[in-house]
């Protein structure tokens, strides 16, 4: 398997940079400030959890409150993992052989092409940064053969931040249908969308062969949970992921799965308070960059908590992410991380992230960078 670039890159830099600027979560919060919302006292949360092993599954409740978020799921129609990373690998192992072909969006996160790529033949298509980020559905249909058997896509995507028009969507959906393919479709970032008219619905409850990958992690905020799911309507297919899941984690902690419930009964709470710093944070790096408009194109992402902002000065993106996070300590993920081995994809571009607080303090820094070294970046 190949090197995980974003995770080799954060294992030197996430925890020891001064500036953690291109994090892909919402700011986090403590177990009393989770129990305090939902109006629980602290004390009474574990005092009596059995601390056994859990069901493969997911416990009942979690896979009712999990399942409460969708419009046509059951508890049945849900499978919890140890994070997002989990049920994206075993989703692609399970599905997958090495007679198959699978077509993924790019960019993307690493996993959605190199599990695959493992696998069997796949076929890029690319989201255009020209037409805001927009991805062709003619591109899909032409890149599918006679062996296809999934398409994987990822909205609100990472590292855009780009929403499919519903329109496309449901063209997309059609398509699949029509082909009897696998719509796997990452919705970590649902509900961050910056206009919520634009919030698709959700693959397993538009299609009987789509699966939606959900966490705790990205638009609750709640990473440290590492509580994932997979929702379809295709049982079947959950059932085979299950019994692949009894060779990786077998099952989820006791303590996560208690504090996943809580912060679901509270679901609408946590997503107002982490839409309300995004907004507040999104107006920060609109003055941010407008300062610079001869060194950065910057777009607002649709959704989501992070963006890919073009760089535009003197050398390469690379050699600029290298010298900020050596000189200043702010921490951005040059374009190289979302290499990909299917494509060409843009080479000038960084992500930043905007769900953390204290985003301010970061930009200073940023700033001073920028400005100590104006003469030697700008163009």
């Amino acid at each position: 398997m190949r090197n995980f670039e974003l995770e080799t890159y954060f294992s030197k830099w996430e925890f020891t940079a001064k500036h953690h600027m291109t994090a892909s979560d919402v700011q986090s919060m403590s177990i009393g400030a989770l129990c305090g919302l939902a109006g629980i006292p602290e004390a009474n949360v574990f005092k009596d959890l059995w601390l056994g092993y859990t069901e493969t599954w997911g416990a009942p409740d979690l896979r009712t409150a999990i399942a409460a978020t969708y419009d046509r799921m059951a508890p049945e129609n849900i499978l919890c993992f140890a994070g997002a990373e989990e049920g994206v690998y075993a989703a692609m192992r399970v599905l997958l052989t090495r007679d198959d072909h699978v077509i993924v969006v790019v960019p993307n996160y690493q996993a959605a092409e190199t599990i695959p790529l493992d696998i069997c033949d796949v076929t890029g298509v690319p989201l255009d940064p020209d037409n805001g980020w927009r991805l062709d559905v003619d591109d899909i249909r032409q890149a599918i053969r006679p062996n296809t058997k999934l398409v994987s896509v990822n909205f609100p995507n990472n590292p855009t931040g780009a929403v499919m028009p519903k329109e496309d969507y449901a063209e997309l959906i059609a398509l699949c249908r029509e082909h009897g393919l696998y719509l796997f479709n990452d919705e970590v970032y649902r509900m961050l969308e910056l206009d919520e008219t634009k919030c698709l619905p959700q693959a397993a409850d538009a299609y009987e062969k789509g699966l939606s990958l959900g966490v705790m992690s990205k638009a609750y905020g709640l990473p440290g949970l590492r509580i994932g799911w997979i929702a379809s309507q295709d049982t079947d297919a959950l059932l085979k992921l299950e019994r692949y899941k009894h060779y990786l984690s077998i099952c989820n902690s006791a303590p996560s799965e208690r504090l996943a419930v809580i912060a679901l009964t509270v679901r609408d709470k946590i997503l107002e308070r982490n839409r309300t710093l995004l907004r507040r944070n999104l107006a920060a790096l609109d003055r941010f960059f407008a300062d610079y408009p001869s060194m950065f194109n910057w777009r607002h992402p649709d959704g989501g908590c992070i963006g890919f902002p073009r760089y535009r000065g003197q050398g390469d993106v690379e050699a600029f992410c290298t010298a900020l996070i050596e000189e200043s300590g702010v921490l951005l993920l040059p374009a190289s991380i979302y290499r990909s081995e299917l494509m060409e994809t843009p080479a000038d571009r960084f992500r930043i992230g905007f769900g953390r607080e204290g985003i301010e303090v970061g930009l200073d820094a940023f700033r001073e960078f920028l400005d100590r070294n104006h003469n030697t970046l700008s163009v």
